[in-house]
């Protein structure tokens, strides 16, 4: 059975997409996969055993979207069922042009217009479980089986017991906490764990801020990986941890869809949606505040205290419940 699936374009979102990709092929044995989506989508989920095509989507750069997007699905065919879990309308329309039979979107204006099966899924829940949702829209028997993350990368063996710390999120500045006070904390446990900085090409500064730290503080068994590792070398790195430490961002749904313990810094987002689902070791550390969730790129009221509000020694203390 073929299944085209379009991935979200984030990488956390489409490492929250997992689960429902393994109920795709638990629910259709037969199921053969072919992943369309950005690039950073495709480099994590591509190593599915079940994948059979990989495309990167690049019709948003062609001068002619609407072209571009029915050349693409004439390129790909038509399949056995189709499903996207990313809300919008090109990927409603690519569904469309492929002619295929039984495509499966979150409903929509556009989804309704273009698409077979466009179910009402509520968005106050886990994002894994809203995925979980679509892709069991056509299934009778579904029994609510969810799984954990998964990815199918092999973790790196780092020579002694890791930390990684990721001061990063792509989305945007309100979603970060501060690079000195990442360094604090990884000071705090240099003693038992060697350190990586994670980050990627847009975050090189960050962590050199988190290294000017730790050598201020005098710390050395550190490496800097941030901008120079791929996306399946960042997610390797990260499954060989022994600990993490992270913003609400992709690396954080990587290190739990490795079950590395981890501790999560939450601010203007939504914990309950995009927290890192079923990692057995976990904990969230955020302040609770009036003007939050925001889901604000930059702070809208330009003081940022969902996150200066959260000190060291809070995040210490959810690391060691962990570390124990």
């Amino acid at each position: 059975m073929q299944i085209l699936i379009i991935l979200p374009n984030w990488l956390g979102d489409a490492i929250m997409s997992t689960p429902a990709i393994e109920l795709l092929a638990t629910y259709y044995p037969k199921a053969r996969f072919t992943f369309l989506g950005s690039y950073v989508s495709i480099k994590a989920i591509k190593h599915h055993p079940l994948c059979e095509r990989a495309i990167v989507d690049e019709t948003k750069k062609a001068s002619n979207r609407f072209i571009a997007t029915y050349k693409m699905a004439k390129e790909l065919g038509e399949f056995d069922l189709a499903i996207t879990f990313r809300n919008q309308f090109y990927s409603s329309l690519l569904l469309r042009f492929t002619n295929t039979v039984i495509c499966l979107a979150k409903q929509s204006w556009h989804s309704r217009f273009l698409l077979s099966h466009t179910p009402k899924i509520k968005a106050k829940k886990h994002l894994a479980l809203q995925y979980a949702q679509l892709a069991m829209t056509n299934v009778d028997n579904y029994q609510n089986d969810i799984s954990a993350l998964k990815l199918y990368i092999p973790a790196k063996k780092h020579e002694k017991e890791t930390l990684g710390i990721n001061a990063g999120a792509t989305y945007g500045s309100a979603k970060r906490w501060y690079p000195d006070r990442f360094a604090q904390v990884a000071a705090n446990f240099c003693d038992k764990y060697d350190i990586i900085i994670f980050g990627g090409p847009g975050e090189v500064q960050m962590a050199q801020e988190i290294e000017d730290n730790l050598i201020s503080l005098n710390i050395s068994n550190y490496t800097n990986l941030a901008g120079k590792t791929s996306i399946e070398e960042l997610c390797a790195n990260i499954a060989g941890c022994s600990l993490f430490i992270t913003n609400d961002s992709g690396p954080m749904h990587v290190a739990a869809s490795f079950q590395v313990p981890t501790v999560a810094i939450f601010g203007p987002t939504k914990h309950e949606e995009t927290s890192q689902w079923m990692n057995e070791k976990s904990e969230i550390v955020k302040e609770d505040m009036l003007c939050s969730p925001c889901m604000k790129r930059v702070c809208p009221l330009k003081h940022h205290e969902c996150m200066k509000n959260i000190t060291t020694s809070k995040v210490i203390e959810a690391v060691k419940k962990l570390a124990l």
